[in-house]
């Protein structure tokens, strides 16, 4: 049975505190695994979550603050140490190479997997799967960082009152489905289009237009909120959300469930920011991250 679900080691902007580790996302997708942004500590919130090494298959890095990638060193490693048999795909901003070289040979250790590094640079698509196409968009931030989406193919939905109709049962209805026509009946008449799920992960960045086309339609959108409404200028000055214009991006953009993340050590009181979500108009699923959580992707529609 496919899962797909986000499990979130962590929440913690900058620095971690006594409840909140370093950021740490993982996407499970059906079969396929994809972290992103393991910070500091993030090895042993995987094995806190349940998750091993051998579920991961891609990481992807928006940037290289150490919130966001100082976990990649042990994640490396236990990849290496438990031998993990298939390939495993890194994704970061190029201009952060150096960064990940040192994090990935920061000591010695014996390298057992071919750990695929695929870099980038520019907008646009990353990889495409038999389940989904991974894009990056440009964010705004004091260094460079990009945010991720997964875009899943659209398919059909069959309409078992119109196969009736038309006299298809049984295995007549994989055949129209495979050859698009049977005995004059065309796959529009009997079926519809069923929409791709979408799942967008934008981390420390300013609004930008990168922000608006990685939230389009988004079925999840995992946003950092760094700050609350009131410390705006703060999140201006340093390349940071709020919670309001998070929620605000989730309103405009028909996003089905807003993961708000990446909290500031100053905040106390989570429900503070999903009052502040709720008071931009987000009407939706909300959920204020927090970690170990699991968080299921909304059901197709």
């Amino acid at each position: 049975m496919s899962v797909r679900e986000l499990v979130v080691l962590g929440t913690a902007s900058q620095v971690p505190t006594r409840h909140r580790n370093h950021n740490g996302y993982l996407l499970r997708w059906d079969s396929e695994g994809i972290l992103f942004d393991p910070g500091e500590g993030t090895q042993r919130q995987m094995l806190r979550a349940g998750v091993a090494a051998h579920d991961l298959n891609r990481i992807c890095v928006t940037h290289f603050h150490g919130d966001h990638s100082l976990g990649l060193a042990g994640v490396i490693q236990r990849i290496n140490l438990d031998r993990v048999p298939h390939e495993i795909t890194a994704h970061y901003p190029r201009s952060g190479q150096h960064f990940f070289e040192r994090l990935r040979y920061s000591t010695a250790y014996r390298e057992t997997v071919a750990l695929t590094e695929a870099p980038v640079d520019s907008d646009g698509d990353l990889a495409t799967t038999a389940t989904y196409t991974l894009q990056a968009r440009r964010l705004s931030h004091p260094v460079e960082s990009y945010g991720y989406r997964l875009v899943e193919p659209d398919g059909r939905r069959m309409l078992p009152d119109r196969l009736v109709a038309h006299g298809i049962s049984g295995p007549d209805i994989g055949r129209i489905q495979r050859e698009g026509a049977l005995d004059g009946v065309g796959l529009d008449e009997v079926s519809e289009v069923r929409r791709g799920q979408r799942f967008a992960f934008v981390m420390d960045t300013r609004l930008c237009d990168g922000v608006h086309a990685l939230a389009e339609g988004a079925d999840m959108l995992v946003i950092e909120s760094t700050f609350l409404d009131e410390d705006e200028q703060l999140a201006v000055d340093h390349g940071h959300l709020t919670a309001g214009q998070a929620a605000r991006v989730a309103r405009e953009h028909a996003v089905r469930h807003l993961v708000l993340t990446h909290f500031s050590q100053r905040y106390t009181e989570p429900e503070e920011f999903e009052r502040q979500a709720r008071a931009a108009g987000f009407e939706g699923e909300l959920t204020v991250a927090h970690d170990l959580q699991r968080v299921p992707l909304p059901k197709r529609w």
